[in-house]
């Protein structure tokens, strides 16, 4: 069965509002944290992901750093952007 991200919960972790950044912690459905930095100037731009190691990764299962959550960033800016966790996270 292919994995399938879904984001359940945003958090923003940091900004620096002069330059447009922003930094996101993203919890996952199935218990995964990840950390996402977007760029808003012009508009909201994804620049990174990467998963946190609090778990072994969905996908290789490794317990340390991989780049796997790097291959779904398009699933993940999608859903940031309908369900407007951007909006929502950056008004806190």
């Amino acid at each position: 069965m292919p994995y399938r991200p879904q984001i359940k919960n945003v958090t923003k972790a940091g900004s620096n509002d002069k330059d447009g950044l922003y930094e996101f912690i993203v919890n996952l459905a199935d218990g995964t944290d990840c950390r996402m930095f977007y760029s808003r100037n012009p508009e909201w731009k994804l620049t990174n992901v990467s998963r946190l190691g609090k778990t072994p990764c969905p996908i290789c299962r490794k317990d340390f750093i991989c780049k796997c959550m790097e291959k779904f960033s398009a699933d993940f800016d999608n859903q940031m952007k309908e369900r407007e966790w951007l909006s929502k996270a950056a008004a806190e």
